[in-house]
Parts: C-alpha cells; sequence; structure tokens
C-alpha cells in the first residue's frame, strides 16, 4: 500500500512578507523613488539656514521668525542633513542600490560571458528583414565576409554552420547602455559611501574672524564659535595651524548687491613657526594640508572703550551680526569686569554695564537706524546702555550677540539711556548719568568662515564623474542583434538573408541595418 503523501507545508508569514519586502526595496522602481525622496528632503537645507554653516543666520532667523524658527527646530530644519528622517533616506536608498546592483552585475557578467544566439528560424518575422537573392561565393564564404563586416563595426559574432548546408552569422552589441548603467549605479554607492565616511571622519567649524593680529585663532575646539567633530574624530586629532586676518576688501554695485570678498590672512602651520600670507575669495577656499577655508560671509566689527568711575577703561571688539542685505547689524558690548573699588578690589555685579547696538555702515538720511548701502560710506552706531547684573555669573548658556532678556524682564538689568538710542560716528563718545563714558572708536571687517575637512571629498569626486560618464554611456548606447542566414543555391552561389532586432528604443536602427546588409552583399552587390 503506498504511503501517504506528505501534507502541504503551510506558507510562512513572516519569511513571506520579509521576502517581499526585500524585493519591493531592491527593485530599480523603489531606488528611483528613494532617490527622489533624497533630493526632495534636501530642499529643506537649501532654503533654510543650516546651523553647521552658519549659526549666525540661524540666530538671524529666530529673530526675524519667533513663532515658525521653534518648530523647525524640533523637526531639524537647522540641521537637515543630520537629522533622523534623512538618515533614513539615506540608509534605505543605500540598501536599495546594493540589492538592485549587485544582481545586474551578475547577470551582466553573464551576458558578456555567453555567445550570440543562433539565427531564429523565420527571420522575416522580426522588426527588419532583408533578403540578397544571388551570391557569387559559396555560404562559408559569405558567412565569414559578413562576420568580418560586422566585427569592423565592433559587433559580438558567432558563426555557426547548419545540417541543412547553410550557415548563419549572429552579432550582438550594444553592451555599453548596461555597463554604463551599472557605472553610474555604482558611482551613485561610492558617493554615498564617501558622504558616511567623510561624516565619520571629518570635522568642520565655524569662526568670526575679525581683522587685526590682535584677534587671530588657532584650530581648537574651544576657537570656534561653532563646531562638530565626526563620530570617529577627537578634539586632539585636530591639525595644528593658526590665522589672522589682515585685510578684507568687499566691491559693491551701485545697487549695492556684492560684486567681490576678497581675504588677506596669514598662516602659521607649525608650532613658533614662520607666519605665511595667503589670499583667498568666496569661490577659492584657502587650503591647508589637512582641512579648507571657506570666505561665507563677512561684516563691521564695532571698537568700544569703556571708562568706569573709578577711571579704569577696558577696549572690547564686537562683531555685529548684519541683519538684512545693506548691512543693518546688531550686536552687544558687555563690560561685567568693571567699576571695580580699587581701594577694596570688589566689584559690585549690580553695577555692570551692557551696550545694546545697531551699526550702520551707510546711515539713512532721512533718519532711523538703517543702512542704505553696505560700504562704510558715513558709518554710526546707535546705542542703548543697560546697567545692572549681567547674568553671565549664573552660569546659563546665552548669546553673545543680544543682552539676556530675562534679566531684564525681572529688573535685574535695567536701561540707563533713555527713551532713545544713542547715536555715535566713529571717534566719538558718550557720558552716562554716572559719570563713566563709552568711546565709538572705529570699526574693523570681520570674515565669517567655515573650517572643514573632508577625508572623502576625492573619493566622492570620483564617484560624481564616474556617474557622469557611465550615465553618458547609459544613454548613448543602444543594445541590438542581428543574424544572417546564407544557404546555397542550386548550381552555385548563395542566398542570404538577414533580420535585425532592437533590443532598446533605437530610432536609428533601420538606417544602420540598411547600411550593414548593403555592406555585406560584397563587391558584386547582389539582387535585393
Amino acid at each position: 500500500m503506498p504511503a501517504a503523501p506528505p501534507p502541504p507545508r503551510k506558507p510562512n508569514f513572516a519569511w513571506s512578507l520579509l521576502r517581499n519586502s526585500w524585493r519591493q526595496l531592491t527593485s530599480m522602481r523603489t531606488a528611483l523613488v528613494l532617490l527622489f525622496l533624497l533630493a526632495v528632503a534636501a530642499i529643506p537645507g537649501s532654503v533654510l539656514p543650516q546651523r553647521a554653516v552658519s549659526p549666525e543666520k540661524v540666530t538671524a532667523y529666530y529673530t526675524q521668525h519667533p513663532d515658525l524658527a521653534p518648530k523647525l527646530e524640533q523637526i531639524g530644519g537647522f540641521a537637515v542633513y543630520a537629522s533622523p528622517w534623512f538618515a533614513a533616506i539615506y540608509l534605505l536608498l543605500f540598501t536599495s542600490l546594493v540589492g538592485c546592483v549587485v544582481p545586474r552585475l551578475r547577470d551582466h557578467f553573464r551576458a558578456l560571458r555567453t555567445v550570440p544566439p543562433d539565427a531564429p528560424k523565420r527571420l522575416e518575422r522580426l522588426p527588419q528583414h532583408a533578403v540578397v537573392e544571388e551570391r557569387a561565393d559559396d555560404p562559408a564564404e559569405a558567412a565569414q565576409a559578413a562576420a568580418s563586416e560586422l566585427r569592423k563595426r565592433r559587433f559580438r559574432t558567432r558563426v555557426r554552420e547548419q545540417g541543412d548546408g547553410s550557415w548563419t552569422v549572429s552579432a550582438e552589441k550594444g553592451y555599453l547602455k548596461e555597463t554604463g548603467n551599472l557605472f553610474f549605479h555604482f558611482a551613485l554607492l561610492t558617493v554615498l559611501v564617501g558622504v558616511g565616511f567623510g561624516h565619520w571622519y571629518g570635522w568642520h567649524g565655524n569662526r568670526i574672524l575679525v581683522e587685526g593680529n590682535d584677534q587671530g585663532f588657532c584650530n581648537s575646539v574651544t576657537q570656534y564659535d561653532e563646531s562638530s567633530l565626526g563620530p570617529r574624530v577627537d578634539a586632539a586629532d585636530l591639525p595644528f595651524f593658526c590665522l589672522r586676518l589682515t585685510d578684507f576688501q568687499a566691491a559693491y554695485q551701485t545697487t549695492g548687491q556684492p560684486k567681490s570678498f576678497d581675504a588677506d590672512v596669514e598662516v602659521q602651520t607649525k608650532q613658533d613657526g614662520p607666519w605665511k600670507a595667503r589670499h583667498f575669495t568666496v569661490n577659492n577656499p584657502l587650503r591647508l594640508s589637512q582641512a579648507n577655508v571657506h570666505l561665507l560671509g563677512h561684516g563691521y566689527a564695532v571698537e568700544l572703550r569703556y571708562t568706569d568711575r573709578f577711571g579704569a577703561q577696558q577696549t572690547k571688539v564686537v562683531p555685529f551680526l548684519p541683519t538684512d542685505g545693506l548691512f543693518t547689524s546688531s550686536g552687544v558690548g558687555s563690560f561685567p569686569d568693571v567699576n571695580i573699588d580699587p581701594k577694596t578690589n570688589k566689584r559690585d555685579v549690580n553695577l555692570q554695564v551692557g551696550f545694546e547696538g545697531v551699526f550702520v555702515p551707510t546711515v539713512d538720511p532721512a533718519g532711523g537706524a538703517t543702512s542704505v548701502f553696505p560700504a562704510e560710506n558715513n558709518p554710526a552706531l546707535f546705542l542703548t546702555a543697560y546697567r545692572g547684573d549681567l547674568g553671565v555669573e549664573v552660569g546659563n548658556p546665552g548669546s553673545v550677540y543680544s543682552l539676556d532678556q530675562g534679566q531684564i524682564a525681572n529688573g535685574e538689568l535695567k536701561k540707563v539711556s533713555g527713551d532713545r538710542p544713542q547715536r555715535l560716528t566713529p571717534g566719538q563718545s558718550w557720558t552716562l548719568d554716572d559719570g563713566t563714558k563709552v568711546e565709538f572708536l572705529a570699526t574693523r571687517p570681520f570674515a565669517t568662515l567655515a573650517v572643514r575637512y573632508d577625508p572623502t571629498a576625492t573619493l566622492v569626486l570620483a564617484g560624481a564623474v564616474v556617474g557622469l560618464l557611465g550615465l553618458m554611456l547609459s544613454l548613448g548606447g543602444h543594445r541590438r542583434r542581428l543574424w544572417f542566414r546564407i544557404s546555397p543555391r542550386d548550381g552555385s552561389g548563395s542566398l542570404m538573408e538577414a533580420g535585425g532586432l532592437p533590443r532598446t528604443d533605437y530610432p536609428g536602427f533601420a538606417e544602420e541595418f540598411g547600411q550593414i546588409v548593403g555592406a555585406a552583399r560584397g563587391p558584386d552587390g547582389g539582387t535585393p
């Protein structure tokens, strides 16, 4: 008695779901959708200011949009490329490309090693078909002549003898199209890998560098206004170099639009080494051995000197951040270590002084603290004085470009300058109600610098170049196959039949097919 057949296996739902999900993820359609999503996700990074590139613009955005900015901060709008949702799209795209390219590479390698298939029995059913009724040579010679002509045109050919005495020639061309496709996808993977490793092992820092030898800085995390190190980078790994801004030139059109920015700096690359003069511009960064220094923007720093009630003086150079395209700029000069009694050497925290100010490089003749041109044609500084506890000893983080509004709100910091700001021009001074004095000495230009190191920048560039070449090959290549069947005729000579099949959309295939058939007819031409 035969054994009963085994019961049918129950489908594993979890395995089926996982397999189908993987197939969907590694399909070309999904890869294209993810690539499109990555491009769309990068748009906010181009529209919104990014903290990693320009923190001062983020601060200005908070000032201009106090309600919208916190909501954008919650979803990573000011750090798009470090947000979880951008990383998720990035990793899904990488996985999809790997799962898509590896099988295609295997199939392409197999196709390159496979000889062209033999001619189909009925060539007249192909999109292109032609018959040469009479040829003077025998079938073997005619087949070799046709194969030789096809090889001249860089076709892969195979000549076969059939059992009925006829000969066939199979030819194929256009593998560069798939090769270009694979190059493009591998280049895209290279770019993704390069960006990822560049994030791990790279670092960057932003710094506002004011002109003057007393305002230089060295490459240290503590000396950057904002910095970010890759997960594989420690502060001790940063290379040594120091910079100081010696000159800055800005040129503008008559409309106030910027024309050119040029920065002259001195660079020290070794401890106690010589300082070397260098020059760079917006589109031509300063290239050091392990970092590039990019010029992002510029502005004006105000030099203030404060004389306290005991005659002691302090001088500070304070960068003022632009708030519009004509460089109306705002900033704060804080003097917490003033009014120290020389007899007791004690300081009263309630006698600290701060100045909120608006600097205008070219003041509006009609009045008001607004600029009408970005160059210093008629500079003016509008100051508002505050006296009291600045709140710097509390330990709470705060902005160096504004006073602590909490201290003003609770009365710890009081305005002492009246209702209207005091207008000063370079060289003028202002005496406060307690006999102390603030002087507007001069202005200095400053440059906003982005110092960056990306160890995979060359790899990403190579990937981009290879991707462009692969795209050109993919668009320019056309896969097609041709066949010739040469049959012997009664008596002497042979009959040639040709057929062609384009594997991809190729409008010029009919013309190419006609040229090849015409050349394969031989010097006698035959009778079509």
